[in-house]
Order: C-alpha cells, then sequence, then structure tokens
C-alpha cells in the first residue's frame, strides 16, 4: 500500500498539509467540498505538491515536519517541484469526475 503525503492551495495560496492512502479519493473530496472543515471552507482545492511511502509512519511523520515549517519552508517545498503552483492533479478525472472512473481508466483499480 502506498500512502501520500501532500500540500493543497486555494488561488489565494492558502495551504492545507494532509497525507491519505488513496490521493486521487481525497482530491476529488477537496475539490469536491465532501468533507466539511478547512479545505472546503477557504475553497482550498488544487493539489500542489506530493510524496508517496510505502510507510505510514513515515508518512505521518513527514506530515508532521511539514506541518511544523514555517510558511516560507513550505513555499519552497513547493516551488522546488512546481514553481508555477499548477494543480497536479489537472486531468485526473476527465469528463467524469468520479474517483472511481479514474481508477477505471488506469486498468488496475489502484493508484
Amino acid at each position: 500500500m502506498s500512502y501520500y503525503v501532500y500540500i493543497m492551495s486555494g488561488y489565494s495560496r492558502t495551504l492545507y498539509v494532509g497525507i491519505t492512502n488513496d490521493l486521487v479519493r481525497r482530491v476529488f473530496e477537496h475539490k469536491h467540498k465532501l468533507i466539511p472543515g478547512f479545505t472546503s471552507k477557504y475553497n482550498v482545492n488544487r493539489l500542489v505538491y506530493f510524496e508517496q511511502t510505502p510507510d505510514v509512519r513515515s508518512a505521518i511523520a513527514r506530515e508532521k515536519q511539514i506541518k511544523g515549517w514555517l510558511r516560507a519552508k513550505k513555499i519552497e517545498l513547493i516551488e522546488s517541484s512546481n514553481p508555477g503552483w499548477e494543480d497536479l492533479s489537472s486531468g485526473w478525472y476527465g469528463t467524469d469526475s468520479s474517483p472511481s472512473a479514474q481508477n477505471d481508466r488506469r486498468g488496475d483499480g489502484s493508484e
């Protein structure tokens, strides 16, 4: 199983750091405001950074590390791999915007 540490952003560059074992599903939930909270309240709906690891403990430790950083260091991390702050999930959902449809298009039913 894979685990992901990810950073979402809104157009105003409000940041949210999270962890999941299903990045496609979790980003879908953020984009469609399916779970009440910070990201839905502040319209944080663009995936701007993510890392993958096979170990849940490593993912949790990395999430806590990034959350403890100053904003400037988080921005530096994002811009090291995504200088234009592009939505890395752009095109994931095609015309059928459900996460299961995306998995079906991959043919293996997984990330």
